[in-house]
């Protein structure tokens, strides 16, 4: 078959594809732009089958450099750029890759001497003398690698995990058949392209003959999406607070289609909220291994519904183990984790792939997804999940963020502690916090102690670093809530 965007570039050419800084790109344009890149890289020997870093934020460049690594059958390697300069060093060098493309100025990886750089706006120009120019490719294989993407971190060290571009067409096929998408609509590019959330928007797109708005707004997302007549939303938890703190116009909420909400718990108080003033709010599960979502829920649904993850999306198949572990497998499965020269196989002996976390279905089949395996500790022979009680301390009207982790107990084995980020203004004690989480959790379930959030950085758009709290809660003199 031909790529996505060459189908896409024959059924909707002037439709747009891209829209950033006041200018929009059709996808015949795009076509073009990604062709000529492609040819570019070719003449500086970048060949089919190599693995090729690219170290930038969110940018017009962006999407073109992948269509076109994809075009000559060379892999992307979206790296995120909020990893320490040392760790992508390693990561690349991890995973054979010889190549790096960056925006422009200093990196800081001179020890990786190697390492060849290119520099993403030399690389993705638009070369108007080369306007005739067409692919030599005309046929496209799905089944060919496509991408190594990191995962986000739920734990210690990141994997490396290698997709085909069927991974991410089938991913992206399933959720549209779900989430409408169509020639006229527009979907902000709200997470980044080295995340999972955030390249799937641009299959969705594709698929759909829609376009992807790519605007860095800063913190003003409300005015992002006004300006850019937005009609479709990827959002995690923070941002979807922040939006709902902050409004939106009535035509900028009336033009909205759909507001997708993943990547971690959703206080019920912001899907109330959200449905309360008419949003098209829809809760999803999913995984950099599976490409992005599993289970969604429908734009229509209920409130009630809403707090669960969704159903199956097609083109997947899902099961829960004995013990409550979700197991998937499906189209969008991806082929393996990268260790060296070598491709380790993530599934079973029946192909099913063990994600980690623990969850629940309905007679309906909607799917609640209670935590983690690996963040589960003992605490005097009961099993805790830190993921309810963090849930119980943010259905709390004036808790924004909460992270719980154990420490050690002579008597218990384990106990569970809380990290609580009150709302701007507010503030509760200890004594209130305790009576409110009485209420829905077992006494063995509340934090021995709660201390305030700590004054560090943290990344909002990816999954919360549990491990760096761990490590944090050794550390003496921490501030408690009295």
């Amino acid at each position: 078959m031909i790529s996505s965007l060459a189908a896409a570039s024959e059924r909707w050419p002037e439709r747009e594809a891209l829209i950033c800084d006041e200018h929009s790109v059709s996808y015949r344009e795009l076509a073009r732009r990604a062709s000529v890149t492609a040819s570019y890289l070719s003449d500086k020997g970048i060949a089919k089958g190599e693995r090729v870093g690219i170290l930038a934020d969110n940018c017009r460049q962006y999407p073109v450099l992948l269509h076109a690594l994809w075009q000559i059958g060379a892999v992307a390697c979206p790296m995120s750029v909020r990893f320490p300069r040392e760790a992508v060093a390693d990561m690349l060098d991890s995973i054979g890759c010889c190549t790096l493309v960056t925006m422009g100025g200093p990196f800081g990886l001179e020890r990786s001497s190697s390492m060849r750089r290119l520099d993403m706006a030399e690389v993705v120009s638009a070369r108007p003398d080369d306007s005739n120019h067409r692919s030599d490719e005309p046929r496209f294989d799905l089944e060919r690698p496509a991408t190594v993407m990191f995962t986000s971190g739920t734990t210690n060290q990141p994997k490396a995990v290698l997709q085909t571009y069927a991974n991410h067409y089938y991913s992206a096929l399933g959720s549209n058949e779900n989430i409408k998408v169509s020639p006229g609509d527009r979907w902000l590019l709200t997470l980044p392209l080295w995340h999972v959330g955030g390249l799937a928007i641009l299959f969705r797109t594709m698929l759909g003959g829609a376009a992807v708005v790519i605007d860095d707004g800063g913190d003003n997302l409300e005015a992002v999406i006004e300006h850019n007549r937005v009609t479709h939303l990827s959002l995690v938890a923070t941002q979807l607070g922040r939006l709902l703190d902050r409004g939106l116009s009535q035509n900028a909420a009336d033009r909205l289609k759909a507001v997708l909400v993943g990547g971690s718990f959703v206080p019920e108080r912001m899907i109330s909220e959200a449905r309360n003033r008419g949003w098209p709010l829809c809760t999803t599960y999913g995984l950099t291994e599976m490409a992005s979502q599993v289970t969604t829920t429908a734009v229509r649904d209920s409130v009630s519904r809403l707090r669960t993850s969704g159903r199956l999306l097609n083109h997947r198949e899902m099961r829960l183990a004995a013990d409550g572990e979700i197991l998937v497998r499906g189209r969008p499965l991806f082929k393996g984790y990268v260790r060296g020269s070598e491709l380790i196989s993530g599934r079973d002996s029946h192909g099913w792939f063990h994600t980690g976390d623990i969850g629940s279905l309905d007679a309906d089949g909607y799917l609640s997804v209670t935590g983690r395996k690996d963040n589960m500790f003992i605490s005097g022979g009961e099993n805790i999940h830190p993921e309810e009680i963090e849930t119980a301390l943010c259905c709390l009207p004036d808790v924004e963020e909460a992270v719980v982790v154990p420490i050690p107990d002579h008597e218990f084995g384990q106990r569970p502690v809380a990290f609580v980020r009150f709302m701007e203004g507010a503030k509760l004690t200890r004594a209130e916090v305790l009576a409110c989480l009485e209420k829905s959790l077992p006494r063995f379930k509340l934090p021995v102690r709660l201390y305030c959030w700590p004054d560090v950085q943290t990344d909002h758009t990816l999954k919360i670093g549990r491990e760096a709290f761990r490590r944090l809660v050794a550390q003496p003199d921490l501030d408690e809530i009295n």
